[in-house]
């Protein structure tokens, strides 16, 4: 995050409860509340628009409820230019990168007290893995609407056309580990010219997309801490000489300046979540969802998380607090389950997201998110995430050419990136 916004979600502590007491209300007659997401997909938006004419319908304190979709690219840069412009949205979407600096800051609104005295919030049914990284000890300063594990969508028609076992066959057998898929990967590429298997938006620059890959190898890019670098550790090391051989020698995934859009039949297996199902809708092609490959570690299971927050420089932070508090209620987290899993334990179940996911299969259901929710390993995020992210995509560089120099590749990432740590 850059440093004047850094300073800026800093500074935002300092004024909470003057700010909180500034908000619309009574006096000022009705407000209009502004949300930024990052998807401008029209169901998501219809959704979000559903929700919020309900609650404008019961509370005529507030007049309107505005969604701000901003492109994913660049998402949290473009809230914090908002926030230093002094144009804060009242409610803001988070990714998981950026929790560390929005929580440990005080740039968000403390929502324990409010959720937990909704009547009929269910507070306790919030899975405590799911809010961790959304907390400050006991308190809670986002709700992590979206907690979804990655999975691995397959294309079992290029798996056949390639000679090779459907998905569901290789995880019955015991063989579904990211040895058998690059094998799988390679095959496809050979026999049919499409790719084997994308991690999808890595592109060579989400790095942390990567995660995906390196957590079976027990690696991570930094300690639990945060203080010391992963990369050069021997988990790292492997993991990354393991994707290099794929790209490089296997051709199982494909290169640098190379697109595939599994979703577009273009590869036989892509690493997303299941947010990403209603693209096969009409897809051409037989298709399974499963877990992640096992690594060398064993199963695991990697997530991904949004949280949705008030900023303490908002406009009308009791008014937008209400409002998420409305928004994220038993029943309108089974709508947002439609395409984001949600933290509730309840709502984990085959059945309920079996109706928001028409697409997947309860097997699938059971087999990719609830059975994956709690062991998950959040995606990486450290304070200062901005400025560590643009240090490891440089320095990881030359990493995607044939024949580099993987562990001295690997060390120049941590000397890139140990001052940032210890900061």
């Amino acid at each position: 995050m850059r440093k004047q916004a850094k300073l800026l979600l800093a500074a935002a502590a300092a004024a909470p409860l003057a700010l909180a007491a500034c908000g619309g209300g009574d006096d000022d007659g009705p407000v209009t509340l502004r949300m930024t997401t990052w998807s401008s997909n029209e169901d998501h938006l219809a959704m979000l628009n559903e929700i919020a004419d309900a609650y404008i319908a019961d509370n005529p304190g507030v007049e309107a409820i505005e969604f701000d979709p901003l492109p994913f690219e660049g998402y949290t840069s473009t809230l914090t230019t908002q926030i230093a412009g002094n144009n804060a949205p009242d409610l803001a979407w988070i990714l998981e990168n950026s929790a560390p600096d929005f929580v440990s800051s005080g740039a968000l609104v403390p929502l324990t007290d409010t959720l937990s005295g909704t009547d009929g919030y269910e507070y306790d049914d919030l899975v405590p893995a799911a809010t961790e990284l959304w907390r400050d000890g006991d308190e809670l300063y986002a709700y992590p609407f979206s907690t979804s594990p990655f999975a691995m969508f397959v294309n079992d028609d290029l798996m056949a056309e390639a000679g090779q076992p459907t998905a569901a066959e290789l995880v019955a057998s015991g063989e579904w580990t990211w040895d058998r898929v690059i094998e799988a990967g390679a095959a496809v590429h050979a026999q049919t010219g499409s790719d084997g298997v994308v991690i999808r938006d890595f592109d060579y620059s989400g790095w942390d997309n990567l995660s995906t890959l390196w957590t079976g190898w027990g690696a991570s890019p930094w300690s639990g801490d945060g203080v010391d670098c992963g990369f050069d550790d021997p988990e790292m090391i492997d993991a990354l000489t393991f994707m290099h051989d794929a790209v490089f020698e296997h051709e199982a995934m494909p290169g640098p300046g190379t697109t595939a859009d599994f979703f577009a039949g273009e590869a036989a297996m892509t690493v997303t979540q299941i947010s990403r199902a209603g693209l096969l809708a009409e897809a051409p092609f037989g298709w399974d969802l499963v877990p992640l490959p096992a690594g060398p570690t064993g199963e695991y299971s990697v997530i991904g998380q949004g949280g949705l927050g008030v900023l303490t420089v908002a406009p009308h932070p009791e008014e937008a607090a209400d409002f998420l508090a409305y928004m994220t209620s038993p029943e309108n987290s089974a709508k947002l389950a439609q395409y984001f899993p949600p933290p509730r334990q309840s709502q984990l179940t085959a059945e309920v997201l079996g109706q928001a996911n028409p697409l997947l299969t309860p097997e699938q259901l059971q087999a990719t998110v609830i059975d994956r929710m709690d062991s998950g390993v959040v995606k990486p995020s450290h304070t200062g995430q901005a400025q560590l992210d643009q240090a490891v995509r440089a320095a990881l560089d030359p990493l995607w050419t044939p024949g580099a120099d993987i562990a001295a590749v690997l060390a120049e990432v941590c000397v890139s990136i140990d001052p940032l740590l210890a900061q």
